[in-house]
């Protein structure tokens, strides 16, 4: 008798089998796959993403392979992006923190400190902009960015975060409740419980809900330092999850609603995962979303949606 799954498995390859024939570490296959140069096939088996023999194939047979295709996942931190860009690190961290040079990944060192790693491609595309010449050359920071950080600016956690929900989202394909709770785990509880008010979509939302990387034991300093950078924090930016969140949610009923007969009861008790809001009264009010004029001119060109 054949094993069940053999036929997907001649066609399809786990994603460690996957990351062997392609000649790339771990990591490096995962950001592959986040960034749409390796494209998935859902697991018949519910055991996630699965890479074709096809699509293996395809990027086997690809120019430079695999030289070309690691050197496009390729991630550097500051001091090695510093020097790719030839500038002081302290200027790579103002563009950094400023909103200019977006993060892919990051991970807490063991002093806790927070390390944000960068596309080399990325950079090098930035460095060769004519329009960012004076961000790399002059010798005073300009006075836009200088007064940004004085006030305590630092949008690469929104920038890290505003780019992840893309890579999830892409993950969740045509699942509307998948896409859904991309939007929602990158919210906090209290947010998503005011806008689903039901009790039994969240617990749809709950089961959709994707991984996000972990940092650390669950309840150590270094993973409730990874939660708060995972977590939407800025008014305007959580408002933009929020409206987000209620529109994906929308669509998911649309296609798919929640039927009672099918989901679970409703927990007696208070709902364990709609925490209390705060009061209105303590509630910034939304900042000016408007990106600072001059400077984001690259982030434009290149199809992005301004984070700040």
């Amino acid at each position: 008798m054949s094993r069940t799954g053999t036929t997907s498995d001649r066609l399809t390859c786990a994603p460690s089998r996957a990351a062997r024939e392609l000649e790339l570490e771990r990591g490096e296959f995962h950001l592959a796959v986040n960034l749409g140069l390796i494209r998935t096939v859902p697991d018949e088996g519910g055991g996630g993403g699965r890479v074709s023999r096809a699509e293996i194939d395809r990027l086997r047979s690809g120019h430079g392979f695999p030289d070309a295709l690691r050197e496009r996942v390729a991630t550097v931190g500051t001091t090695e992006g510093a020097k790719l860009m030839e500038v002081a690190p302290t200027r790579f961290t103002s563009l950094a923190r400023y909103g200019l040079l977006l993060p892919v990944k990051f991970y807490v060192n063991r002093y806790r400190t927070v390390v944000w790693l960068y596309l080399a491609e990325e950079l090098r595309q930035f460095a060769a902009e004519g329009s960012n010449a004076r961000l790399l050359a002059d010798r005073r920071t300009p006075a836009e960015i200088r007064e940004g950080l004085k006030a305590g600016m630092d949008r690469r956690p929104r920038n890290w975060r505003g780019r992840h929900v893309g890579f999830l989202t892409r993950q969740a394909g045509a699942d509307p409740w998948a896409r859904a709770a991309a939007v929602a785990c990158l919210l906090d509880p209290a947010d998503v419980a005011d806008v689903v008010r039901d009790p039994q979509e969240r617990a749809r939302l709950a089961r959709c809900r994707p991984g996000l990387p972990v940092h650390g034991a669950p309840g150590s300093p270094t993973a409730e330092l990874a939660e708060t950078l995972m977590t939407a924090s800025e008014p305007d930016e959580v408002a933009w999850f929020r409206a987000d969140l209620a529109h994906t949610v929308e669509t998911a009923r649309r296609h798919h609603p929640v039927a009672a007969a099918l989901s679970p009861a409703p927990p007696t008790g208070p709902d364990p995962l709609a925490p209390p809001p705060a009061p209105a009264a303590e509630r910034p009010a939304p900042l000016d979303p408007t990106p600072p004029e001059g400077l984001l001119g690259w982030f434009r060109r290149r199809g992005r949606r301004p984070a700040g």
